[in-house]
């Protein structure tokens, strides 16, 4: 694809991501996408031909900004229970400041309303997050009972719950501490002390 292909694209993709984070798949309209997006009729359909894909484009742009920035975690020589926390605080920062990751988190809320299969993200990331407690186990910094499948899935479901919480009361005003809340909870439990 030819670089101003790319580019509109992209300004196409961060146009919708402003207006499903805002108002939802079911109420955005591509007229609205067009103007937020400052593109053409004709330079939408160019790349997406329906509303449903460019929602997919979205989660899938989102997917990968949240992997790139979590590469540079997972690459470091941080002990892995750390590596696992970062992660948390990393998405949600990206809650916060980035809105393609605020549309695509939406839009995986909302994919039943376009018959998305959006159980791919959570799947990756509670493997990512079973294959670091393997590491936190031979680390010695978890407890060596503790089962990371079951720790993987717990740990996604309730950091999802934490934003969703945060999003519903305070427009995620307040989910970094929420975060760090659950970890104040968390840790103790997976027999971590002083940390």
């Amino acid at each position: 694809m030819q670089q101003r292909a790319k580019e509109t694209r992209l300004a196409v993709i961060e146009g919708a991501a402003k207006v499903f984070a805002a108002t939802g798949y079911g109420n955005a309209s591509l007229s609205d996408i067009i103007s937020q997006a400052a593109v053409t009729k004709g330079a939408l359909y160019f790349h997406f031909t329906s509303k449903r894909e460019l929602a997919l484009a979205v989660i899938e742009e989102q997917h990968s900004i949240v992997l790139a920035a979590g590469a540079g975690i997972l690459g470091s020589k941080s002990p892995a229970l750390d590596k696992i926390i970062g992660l948390c605080r990393m998405f949600g920062r990206q809650l916060l400041d980035e809105p393609i990751v605020q549309a695509g988190i939406r839009l995986t809320f909302e994919a039943s309303a376009f018959q998305a299969d959006v159980s791919g993200r959570y799947e990756d990331w509670i493997r990512t997050v079973e294959h670091l407690l393997v590491e936190a186990k031979a680390e010695g910094t978890v407890r060596p009972d503790l089962d990371p499948a079951d720790f993987g899935r717990f740990l996604v479901a309730s950091f999802t719950g934490v934003q969703m919480v945060s999003d519903v009361l305070t427009g995620r005003g307040d989910v970094l501490a929420r975060i760090e809340q659950m970890w104040e909870f968390m840790l103790p439990a997976i027999g971590v002390r002083d940390r």
